[in-house]
């Protein structure tokens, strides 16, 4: 087999080629102007600490009476779910009839680096579905958490199953011990009490960097070689920059919080043991009695579809749902397949319900 071959002159081309893309490119790059963090206009309702809960504005006129909260991960911003005009799960949801609510965490700093599960979990979550029922006067409202926040929001729920009408689990990780789970074969032999008493809080750009190493070429080289052949189009480019800005925007995160679930989920794989200690509760899924819808995406390399699906079975409900998703962690939140399926398909689930 004759190996394949470029001339000269096709080199000399390909290379001249790239090099207008990239100048023309660079032109734009200067005129992107600012990037937003969400596009959805909402207002503060509660503030405690660095965290803030937000609501959406628009829903006031809400179809479904019921309340959503959207609870977050801690590592990157919770802006995602809202990262443009057509690729906005939190805009679907709202189009949908619900009436969404949203935690921001905020940025950690030395002062948190005490704050443990409990407190963000039986403290905050717990203060801000306390504030929203008492803003629309009823006992229970719907959760809808995403990847670890979908994993506090289990924990959450099995505690205080009496405040939690729905709940949605998004890309959540239930088994953290799935074979096919990259990011758990890479911490099982990292000495975390080591780390967290090292470090103190843990440096966002250290996960961000972990996760981006899982794939190195995919997720990187691959992608800013690809990126010179949409620099001529200022909308492409544009969104592009969304992305990258949200990627890199990495809180720190606070030790002690950090230090537990590495350990007791990661490491231990205590969520389905029924072993994980919160504060005064030892968390058992089969506590959750309100019905459950379970969103998971196929090709997910952060929470491989298993680590999702050991949800069914573990849970005391008898009203559970999947759904599943032909596309990757991010992918469920910002590809246009995505928004047509995804937030509509979980707000006619939650106006069912």
């Amino acid at each position: 087999m004759i190996p394949f071959q470029m001339r000269p002159d096709e080199i000399l081309n390909e290379a001249r080629s790239f090099n207008e893309k990239l100048a023309k490119g660079v032109a734009n790059l200067m005129e992107v102007g600012e990037i937003p963090s969400g596009v959805t206009p909402r207002e503060p309702v509660y503030k405690e600490d660095k965290m803030v809960l937000y609501r959406y504005q628009g829903a006031e006129g809400a179809k479904n009476k019921t309340p959503v909260l959207v609870v977050y991960a801690l590592v990157n911003r919770p802006y995602m779910t809202d990262l443009q005009e057509n690729r906005s799960t939190i805009r679907g949801l709202l189009e949908s009839g619900q009436d969404v609510y949203l935690i921001d965490w905020g940025y950690p700093d030395a002062a948190d680096r005490y704050l443990t599960m409990d407190d963000y979990i039986n403290g905050y979550l717990d203060r801000c579905v306390d504030v929203i029922c008492a803003r629309h006067g009823i006992d229970k409202l719907s959760i809808l958490g995403i990847c670890q926040g979908g994993t506090f929001s289990l924990c959450y729920t099995a505690m205080h199953q009496d405040k939690v009408r729905n709940l949605v689990a998004m890309v959540t990780p239930v088994d953290f011990k799935t074979p096919d789970n990259m990011l758990s074969h890479w911490v099982q032999n990292v000495d975390i009490d080591l780390l967290v008493d090292t470090q103190g809080n843990i440096p966002g750009e250290m996960l961000n960097w972990t996760f981006l190493n899982l794939k190195p070429y995919q997720l990187m080289a691959q992608k800013y070689l690809g990126v010179v052949d949409m620099m001529h189009d200022p909308t492409a480019l544009k969104n592009f920059m969304r992305m990258e800005k949200w990627i890199f925007d990495s809180p720190d995160q606070a030790g002690e919080t950090f230090r537990q679930f590495i350990k007791d989920f990661f490491q231990q794989n205590k969520l389905l043991k029924g072993d994980v200690q919160i504060g005064e509760y030892r968390v058992n899924l089969r506590d959750i009695k309100c019905p459950v819808l379970n969103v998971f995406a196929e090709q997910d390399h952060l929470v491989p579809p298993d680590a999702s699906r050991a949800l069914k079975g573990a849970i005391g409900s008898k009203d559970y749902t999947e759904l599943s998703f032909p596309g990757g962690h991010i992918g469920i939140y910002v590809s246009g397949k995505a928004q047509k399926t995804i937030p509509p398909a979980i707000g006619e689930w939650l106006n069912a319900h």
